[in-house]
């Protein structure tokens, strides 16, 4: 009787943390560390979700810890010489979300998936980002156009008919 009582016991704490918490809220956090790397390196990459900007990278390759939302991030790098790349990092689906549902239904009676849902902790973005700058072209990047060549033996055009 009394290891029953224990192992229910045991049971509805683990229910009762998990319905505060959320299980991708304990289990995956609510926060993810993503890595950009450029080529070239040495790139400055400004993160933005929603309009606004969360969090830049002063020097690639490097990293920048995001909390976990429903909403993309717009990674934009930079680099003197160069024209600005972006790339659109999904937010998805975290794995721990099929086991969520199964534990939640049993537990928490859908508790801890509206958790973590709230704080974004179901959410999961590519933690590895790899973007390619291209260079500026030549006459685009303040060049002086290249001279027209003249033949100084060539005739003025004229308007004037010959006969």
């Amino acid at each position: 009787m009394i290891r029953r009582f224990k192992a229910a016991a045991a049971v509805c704490a683990l229910a009762g943390s998990m319905a505060l918490g959320g299980c991708a809220s304990v289990f995956e956090g609510t926060s993810q560390e993503i890595g950009v790397g450029t080529s070239p390196s040495g790139a400055t990459c400004e993160f933005e979700r929603e309009g606004k900007s969360i969090g830049t990278i002063n020097k690639t390759p490097g990293s920048l810890v995001v909390r976990k939302s429903k909403y993309d991030i717009t990674i934009k790098c930079n680099k003197p010489g160069y024209l600005e790349a972006s790339y659109l990092n999904h937010s998805g689906l975290s794995t721990a979300v099929a086991a969520n549902i199964v534990v939640d239904v049993l537990f928490t009676a859908g508790i801890a998936s509206i958790v973590d849902s709230a704080n974004g902790a179901d959410n999961k973005y590519q933690e590895a980002v790899n973007i390619t700058l291209v260079e500026v072209p030549a006459a685009a990047a303040g060049s002086p156009p290249a001279a027209a060549s003249v033949d100084p033996n060539a005739k003025a055009a004229s308007n004037t008919p010959t006969q």
